[in-house]
């Protein structure tokens, strides 16, 4: 059946991809967004398929916006995943806080006026809800503004379900990355990357572990879950392959060794735990869509090495 999906934050890394994944299964997809930015477009989608796209511009924090998207375009489903992530937040909390909450409120709420008509809503949480403790604990709070704001939105979606009914699944990525991925907290194993395929030097901001997620495909996962009927109020971690991000460089060099020696990382980890526990989204879409890191990186780097003779991405200064 044709479904005509609403993505917020679509010309986002994340959007990006997965208006591909949707397009690539038969949908029509509008892609709303602030901006009018979309640089990240042919990095994900061919001329063909940015060509099939109905483009709104739009800011998610007024719900008139999200209501008439979905009512001139007779959209079906959203996929939310319009946010502002660590740095921006830190630089202006209560612009983050309209974007992060109010945003998300305004697509729930939207939903719910035409609940019987739509399907779950899918929306992008984040591993950095969880507090240094590694827990989801009241005492244990998350270790940035973006995490609190992403925790409250969980706690929204649950509360549209039990109070109205509105069904949803939160997705949690950890360290997304590859083509596409050059803005956030952990976009810096990208931007290492293009140092690398650029021959520049670059060291990674953070050390630890972390859960290596391929951007391409994350976009899948989001397709994938809002194509699931599902009622109720979920949440799930995407899970994927752990990684020592001295081990990440070593991937990088191999793939690119005229930069041994350019790409190093630091030593203090990220704010929130290196591994969560992805069972509960492998049940829900199926094992093995997330790759190994080997596998992403030898990807990337050709793409990389390709975008930077094209102009489409600027090395690291």
């Amino acid at each position: 059946m044709l479904r005509r999906f609403l993505i917020t934050g679509a010309l986002g890394a994340i959007g990006v991809w997965t208006m591909r994944a949707l397009l690539e299964d038969g949908h029509a997809v509008v892609a709303l967004d602030v901006t009018t930015d979309g640089h990240r477009l042919p990095i994900a989608l061919t001329s063909e398929q940015a060509g099939a796209l109905v483009r709104v511009r739009g800011d998610i924090t007024d719900l008139g916006v999200v209501e008439r998207a979905i009512d001139e375009h007779a959209v079906t489903d959203v996929i939310h995943l319009a946010a502002l992530q660590v740095p921006f937040v830190r630089a202006d909390p209560a612009l983050g806080a309209r974007v992060n909450v109010v945003g998300t409120v305004n697509v729930l709420e939207a939903v719910r006026r035409r609940r019987d008509r739509m399907g779950a809503v899918v929306y992008a949480s984040s591993i950095a809800v969880y507090g240094a403790g590694g827990t989801l604990a009241a005492d244990d709070l998350p270790g940035t503004l973006y995490g609190v704001q992403k925790r409250d939105n969980e706690g929204s979606a649950r509360r549209y379900f039990e109070d109205y009914g509105v069904s949803s699944i939160g997705l949690r990525p950890h360290t997304v990355y590859g083509p596409g991925r050059d803005q956030g907290l952990t976009s810096a194993p990208t931007t290492a990357m293009v140092a690398a395929a650029a021959r520049v030097r670059y060291r990674i901001p953070f050390g630890g572990g972390a859960q290596m997620q391929y951007a391409p495909d994350v976009g899948i996962a989001f397709a994938r879950a809002a194509q699931v009927e599902h009622e109720g109020a979920a949440v799930h971690d995407l899970g994927g392959p752990l990684i020592a991000m001295d081990d990440l460089v070593a991937l990088v060099v191999a793939a690119e060794p005229e930069a041994a020696g350019l790409i190093t990382a630091a030593s203090d980890p990220l704010p929130f735990p290196s591994q969560t526990d992805g069972s509960g989204f492998a049940a829900l879409v199926g094992d093995g869509l997330l790759r190994p890191v080997a596998d992403g990186v030898a990807d990337a780097l050709p793409r990389f090495r390709a975008l930077l003779a094209e102009g489409r991405v600027r090395p690291p200064r």
